[in-house]
């Protein structure tokens, strides 16, 4: 089964991540949901993806599937 291409984020999870990467911050409450999610800088400090389908994962799609991302 081929990668799944995730939709497009809507323009104010957009905003919400953007945000907390110009306070330097590990990541947002989701407006929608009340739910922590983490920023792709903070992701990408970790030094490897998890495969746990994370919003804003920083990692190329062959090493989110070598991971076990979800629905890849």
């Amino acid at each position: 089964m081929a990668p799944t291409t995730p939709d497009p984020l809507p323009a104010h999870l957009i905003r919400a991540h953007d945000e907390a990467l110009s306070r330097d911050e590990d990541g947002y409450k989701d407006p929608d949901t009340g739910l922590f999610v983490m920023t792709s800088a903070a992701l990408k400090r970790r030094g490897k993806c998890c495969g746990s389908g994370c919003r804003h994962c920083p990692y190329p799609p062959e090493e989110q599937k070598a991971a076990g991302r979800p629905g890849s």
